[in-house]
């Protein structure tokens, strides 16, 4: 009795793993933060950063950022495209600056950016 139940035990688990896996295969929303709730972002989404350099002409800026959080991409320095070029406009080498990021097509866009006093 006791190997039919231990053999009934391991089959429903052998059976029942394969449907959990293909549930989380199928399961992308970690990959997509831009689909996350709009509640679930606010707050969360701006990221401290310097700035090293403005390229007005190319509409790029370099920053020295820290974590940023909704594209899971750890601090580091790097150009970034802006989506209006007038935020470079207000923003010097030097300034501290709190920036919000987006991957847009494999482009990574600052799409707000405010110089912290």
């Amino acid at each position: 009795m006791k190997e039919v139940f231990a053999v009934s035990l391991l089959c429903s688990a052998l059976l029942a793993g394969p449907a959990v896996a293909q549930q989380k295969a199928q399961d992308h929303s970690a990959h997509h933060p831009e689909s996350a709730t709009p509640a679930a972002t606010n707050g969360a989404d701006l990221t401290d950063g310097e700035v090293r350099k403005v390229d007005k002409e190319a509409g790029k800026v370099t920053l020295k950022h820290g974590e940023i959080k909704n594209l899971e991409m750890p601090g580091m320095t790097m150009v970034f495209v802006v989506k209006d070029r007038t935020m470079l406009d207000k923003v010097k080498a030097g300034d501290k600056v709190k920036f919000k990021v987006i991957n847009d097509a494999g482009k990574f866009t600052v799409t707000e950016m405010q110089v912290v006093q």
